[in-house]
């Protein structure tokens, strides 16, 4: 590789992690504000869900539109239209608070992160096929880094300042840096191809809808850790910005997990023995949450969470890319799985938020998120790698 194109290839990794760094602090600002943002506008519970299943499930829908808007626009300006819509959706949320404003911006958020996440799995497959597991890691740690970044950072943002909109609207800032970088690094816009054939779509195949099952039930823990974490702590007496310190913390260890457990995948082909290790964290960290919150506990449930959903999530990307060799397909199948997924994860803060107002408390979404990963563990033995080819057999 020539110097050009190695300085070529690191500005494109750069520029596409710094797009993933921009993908959540919009959805992980809201809970730790939860409380002034209830305040505000007199919503319940499973009205402020809607802030995060909005955005999730127009994440799920929109996914099934990139390969489309990839032929229309091509990844370079596919992205940069993604992260415009992020900075628009966080600008606006400086101006006067109401809830059908607050929907308004999740929902244009919702459809820029749909984009994005569409298009960029894809990419990575291409422009650095002996690298995935490699770039893929960071992509996601980037996610859950941004994530980490917005739950710490919003509720002191808007403690220092006074008004809570501020905590959720600086975040375009980050987003106007990641549109500036992705101009100048993107690769070449190669708008006009067609899209994949009806022959080559992953909804004829079984282990396609098997996938996205797989990762949709993954990100619901993930989902509602993010929703109701923070609101969970103060139910236990702790303050908003502790909460929002404890999300934080859940992230950071993610970040580690996602550092770490993909890079260790990628010694061999089968990601089934990392796949269950990251579920079983997330097991133990759900049920710690529930059996023993302690104060003086609480940091190693919600540190087992964190590493369980941060190793979980880029391994069940890893897992999907790597069942197909071409990159415009396996990025098809990626769209496929995260659209499907995204729309499954989509109703579990609402259901989390509509026990919570029902019972009073947390528990029953934790202990049904518990079962959930439980399911997981059962099927992660179906992904032996030696029968991905005749899994995909009709791609």
């Amino acid at each position: 590789m020539n110097p050009s194109t190695s300085r070529s290839s690191l500005g494109l990794a750069c520029a596409i992690i710094l797009a993933g760094l921009n993908l959540r602090p919009c959805l992980a600002a809201i809970g730790p504000l939860l409380e002034p943002i209830r305040h505000a506008t007199g919503i319940r519970f499973s009205d402020a869900a809607l802030l995060t299943t909005l955005p999730i499930a127009a994440m799920g829908a929109g996914a099934f539109a990139g390969s489309r808007l990839e032929a229309w626009l091509g990844a370079r300006g596919g992205v940069l239209l993604a992260l415009a819509l992020i900075l628009l959706s966080c600008a606006l949320r400086l101006s006067p608070p109401g809830y059908p404003a607050l929907l308004a911006t999740a929902l244009l958020a919702g459809c820029g992160i749909a984009l994005a996440q569409a298009l960029l799995p894809g990419l990575i497959k291409h422009h650095f096929p002996d690298k995935v597991s490699l770039l893929m890691g960071l992509y996601v740690t980037a996610i859950m880094g941004g994530a980490s970044l917005a739950a710490a950072g919003a509720p002191w943002l808007a403690q220092a300042s006074g008004q809570w909109q501020l905590g959720l609207a600086v975040w375009a800032l980050p987003a106007a840096l990641g549109c500036c970088l992705w101009w100048r690094n993107a690769p070449a816009a190669t708008g006009g191809s067609a899209p994949a054939s009806a022959a080559a779509s992953p909804s004829r195949l079984p282990r396609a809808w098997l996938l996205a099952g797989y990762f949709g039930l993954g990100t619901a823990v993930y989902t509602c850790s993010l929703a109701w974490l923070p609101p969970f702590f103060v139910q236990l007496g702790w303050s908003g910005q502790q909460g929002g310190l404890m999300l934080s913390y859940m992230t950071g260890m993610e970040v580690l997990a996602g550092l770490t457990l993909p890079a260790l995948s990628a010694r061999g082909p089968d990601l089934r023995g990392w796949l269950a290790l990251a579920l079983c964290f997330t097991l133990a960290g759900l049920l710690g949450m529930v059996a023993l919150p302690q104060d003086q506990l609480m940091l190693l449930w919600v540190g087992l969470l964190g590493l369980g959903v941060g190793g979980l999530f880029p391994l069940s990307m890893i897992l999907t890319l790597s069942h197909l060799d071409d990159s415009r397909a396996a990025g098809q199948l990626t769209a496929f799985v995260q659209g499907i997924g995204y729309l499954i994860a989509a109703c579990a803060p609402f259901f989390a938020g509509w026990l919570r107002d029902v019972t009073a408390s947390f528990s029953l979404a934790w202990l049904a998120l518990a079962g959930a990963v439980a399911l997981l563990l059962l099927l992660t033995a179906r992904f032996a790698p030696q029968r991905y080819r005749l899994a995909m057999r009709l791609a």
